[in-house]
């Protein structure tokens, strides 16, 4: 492996930061190019030449180019964690990538939903009927991560992985955002192992106030 990687993205995306993390539990240095947001960059060419989408974050390693933030996160793990976020096991793995498939696909369109519509839009403008049922929706997709985590400390068991990352990215949103949040004792408790690993601490509970009622940069 090169380990010359590249990080584009701004560090108040939720996405840019599942990458941030997975970089600093994996102990890998890396280069940071902040684009995105307040910081611009994604219709220059260079830029749009490695991720189409003009989107964050882009990951390079040595002539590797890596866009969407769950690719990138199996992309480190496979390459750099075989003993930490990846499992060589395929039933292990297979549950790992059920979760952060579902992440993708039901969680992470739920909460990011209240985010935009509580947080990033502006206060005149809420809609609180639009605001309770997406906050609806996100509570009954924790509910399902609720149970699973009754009686296991990470998605995938008994130990961090990268679907822990792509998931575990909306805690600290979820926690901190001004909302009413029924009591999930699995849930609650998987957030404050999360707490204890100084490369969540680091990479998600970061401010995100440059976001709050901006529905644009």
């Amino acid at each position: 492996m090169s380990l010359e990687l590249t990080l584009w993205g701004r560090t108040s995306s939720a996405n840019v930061q599942k990458v941030l993390w997975a970089l600093a539990e994996l102990g890998l240095p890396y280069e940071h190019k902040l684009v995105g947001g307040a910081h611009g960059g994604l219709d220059e060419p260079h830029y749009r030449a490695m991720n189409p989408n003009r989107l964050v974050p882009t990951l390079q390693d040595g002539d590797l180019v890596v866009w969407e933030s769950h690719a990138i996160l199996r992309y480190l793990a496979a390459a750099y964690g075989p003993e930490t976020l990846w499992r060589e096991n395929v039933r292990e793995r297979a549950i790992v990538d059920q979760w952060t498939d579902w992440t993708a696909t039901t969680f992470q369109p739920a909460w990011i939903a209240v985010f935009w519509l509580l947080v990033r839009t502006p206060s005149e403008q809420h809609d609180r009927k639009a605001i309770a049922a997406a906050c609806a929706k996100a509570v009954s997709a924790l509910r399902i991560l609720d149970a699973h985590l009754a009686d296991r400390d990470y998605l995938a068991g008994n130990r961090l992985s990268y679907a822990d990352i792509a998931a575990g990215v909306a805690l600290y949103r979820w926690f901190t955002m001004d909302i009413d949040r029924p009591a999930m004792p699995g849930v609650e408790n998987w957030y404050r192992r999360l707490e204890q690993r100084p490369a969540f601490r680091q990479a998600v509970m970061v401010s995100y106030a440059e976001l709050v009622g901006r529905l644009a940069f």
